[in-house]
């Protein structure tokens, strides 16, 4: 280990003789290699019970984020559908917003901007994903408008939880009942931690666990053989109205009644300012191995015989003399590549509970480089692969 720390120091002076922006890589990089390392010498014993058998357990735990529903063109989805299956994912994650289906009133599903069936686009969708056989976790969140008729003038209420959960649960009942057989995995909200994704309101747990037991058995009334993942906590050390600890929500949940209403806890295991061996266990940061923490959570709630899924990971990979916002850290666009191949291979080797992992994108129909999180994406809007997509592709393997 004294070796490896020594050699690295060299590294790190070499470094003074290159220039930019050669030199803001190798620097990173070399960064990210000194945390790892140290890491690896300070790391705390993390209860994991890695001996427990956990269930449900897929084969290919390889996914990947899709926006299909915005693809206008059935030649592009279908594209997109070769090229994920091409590099051996066999999950996506797509969502499927309430209020795009069921939009004017309770039951009425036709869409009149468009003068069609709202349900078609996610027909199309979602057969076209079965054809291609790939599996499905469907993202399901958003409330109609007039699913809150007390909302404030102004409120950002779409992704304000509806004011009757029932009407939440009556569409998931629908949608899995629609979809049995072709949709595998559905997943309950997105980031309620965050107060931007649960309508500008302060974090809920104990609401939020009331919508996902709710959600949870209409949807096994519609499909018993469907797997319910929890809603992803937004990884956070914030304490406040605008943002919960992920860590504090969660254990509200469980004090809440939460274990026994969903087969599979989700994660987001994004890297943001390190690489995918930083084993630090920190309160003062996030990092790809916060997931360990989650697990000790659940052990510690006697939850240790679910897995857990990473409905989001990646790293944020910005073009060079990119100016804008970087909330969620950076990266080169070759260190992109390494370390989500390194991720996928060390839940491999060392979390055994660990499911499903999806990339944090494949790709947007068209370019938004104004959003920060727009250069996690694998594939332009052309479909001209990044080193991200051809590394994962490799890893898998031939298809």
């Amino acid at each position: 280990m004294l070796a490896l720390l020594a050699g690295l120091l060299v590294v790190a002076g070499l470094l003074l003789l290159v220039r930019q922006p050669l030199w803001d890589g190798l620097v990173l990089e070399t960064k990210h290699r000194l945390v790892a390392a140290f890491s690896r010498l300070t790391a705390r014993r993390v209860e994991t019970a890695d001996d427990v058998p956990t269930t449900p357990r897929v084969p290919n735990r390889i996914g990947a984020n899709v926006f299909l529903d915005q693809e206008v063109s059935l030649d592009d989805r279908r594209r997109s559908l070769e090229m994920l299956r091409a590099a051996g994912v066999g999950w996506i994650r797509q969502q499927i917003p309430w209020k795009e289906i069921e939009r004017d009133a309770k039951g009425d599903f036709w869409d009149r901007k468009w003068n069609t069936d709202a349900w078609a686009n996610y027909d199309s969708v979602v057969d076209l994903t079965h054809e291609y056989g790939l599996d499905i976790i469907a993202r399901v969140d958003t409330s109609p408008e007039w699913s809150r008729p007390g909302r404030t003038p102004g409120q950002d209420w779409h992704q304000a939880p509806p004011e009757r959960f029932e009407d939440y649960g009556d569409f998931l009942y629908l949608l899995a009942s629609r979809y049995r057989g072709k949709i595998r995995a559905y997943q309950i909200w997105n980031e309620p931690n965050l107060a931007i994704e649960w309508g500008q309101q302060a974090p809920d747990p104990a609401g939020y666990t009331r919508l996902l037991a709710l959600a949870s058995a209409r949807i096994k009334e519609a499909d018993p053989d469907a797997i319910v993942l929890s809603a992803a906590m937004a990884p956070t050390i914030e304490e406040s109205d605008r943002a919960l600890n992920e860590l504090l929500f969660l254990q509200h949940m469980y004090d809440a009644g939460a274990r026994g209403t969903f087969d599979v806890l989700a994660v987001q295991a994004y890297g943001l300012r390190s690489g995918p061996d930083d084993l630090r266990l920190s309160n003062d940061d996030v990092n790809f191995s916060r997931t360990l923490v989650v697990r000790e959570l659940m052990v510690r709630n006697g939850d240790a015989a679910r897995p857990i899924w990473a409905t989001e990971m990646g790293w944020n990979a910005p073009p060079a003399g990119y100016s804008g916002p970087v909330p969620y850290g950076v990266v080169s666009e070759r260190l992109q590549a390494e370390y989500t191949v390194r991720a996928f291979e060390r839940a491999r080797q060392e979390w055994p509970w660990m499911g499903v992992m999806a990339v944090w994108f494949f790709k947007l129909p068209e370019p938004w480089e104004g959003q920060p999180w727009y250069f996690f994406r694998m594939v332009s809007p052309d479909f001209q692969p990044y080193p991200v997509y051809d590394a994962l592709r490799r890893y898998a393997g031939p298809p």
